[in-house]
């Protein structure tokens, strides 16, 4: 019993050294993922995009995801007519933010004027489990969890947004599982890598296609 309330006490005397962040527990290891987390939400494409965009309206692939967003009025739309050829045209479709969609932009921090429709964040439900570790510097954990959505807007929830974005209903259906791999710091546990289930559900990274899901790097 002495011992014991002496290991308490020595961790209680260097707590601000990070006894209590670099213990391998599972309040720790939640921590660590649902900051890494907190700065990439969920969103809509595999790569933030640029509006305006004008794709060819009878290419429904491209079309079914922002006429969706249209529905949702976060896009406004207009039809053209556009020459392929001096006696040849096309009709063509533009879309672009309205204010409404300007609002819940996302703005890409790397490349201006870009940016992504997000619709929640990962949060821990459950730590499962997590390999051994040890107290050396740089120490690694591999961490089974599950999680959940949370903060998904009105728009995202709507079943033309869903239609047109698979991996929306994916994330918003229940708890899913995801794996991480942590690193022991001087500022506690950090996440290095983390892989959510639904991310392997992402249809390509084309920008254009309606069903692509990512986490903002």
């Amino acid at each position: 019993m002495m011992k014991r309330i002496l290991a308490v006490a020595g961790c209680g005397l260097i707590v601000l050294a990070g006894c209590k962040k670099t213990a391998d527990n599972k309040i720790n290891f939640e921590s660590a993922i649902d900051t890494y987390y907190a700065s990439r939400p969920a969103c809509l494409w595999a790569d933030p995009i640029k509006f305006p965009v004008q794709v060819t309206t009878s290419d429904t692939a491209k079309t079914q995801g922002y006429d969706a967003l249209v529905d949702q009025g976060l896009l406004v739309r207009t039809t053209a007519e556009k020459k392929v050829f001096i006696i040849a045209s096309k009709q063509v479709t533009n879309y672009d933010l309205s204010d409404k969609g300007r609002s819940a932009w996302t703005a890409d921090t790397q490349q201006a004027g870009y940016g992504n429709f997000c619709y929640g964040t990962r949060k821990v439900a459950s730590i499962d489990n997590s390999t051994p570790t040890n107290s050396q510097p740089g120490a690694t954990t591999v961490v089974n969890y599950h999680y959940s959505l949370s903060g998904t807007p009105p728009w995202a929830t709507a079943p033309e947004t869903q239609t047109a974005f698979p991996q929306i209903q994916a994330d918003v259906a229940g708890t899913l599982t995801g794996v991480a791999t942590l690193s022991d710091t001087s500022n506690g546990w950090a996440v290095a890598n983390a892989t959510p289930s639904s991310s392997t559900n992402s249809a390509n990274s084309t920008p254009a296609s309606p069903a692509d899901g990512k986490i903002v790097q």
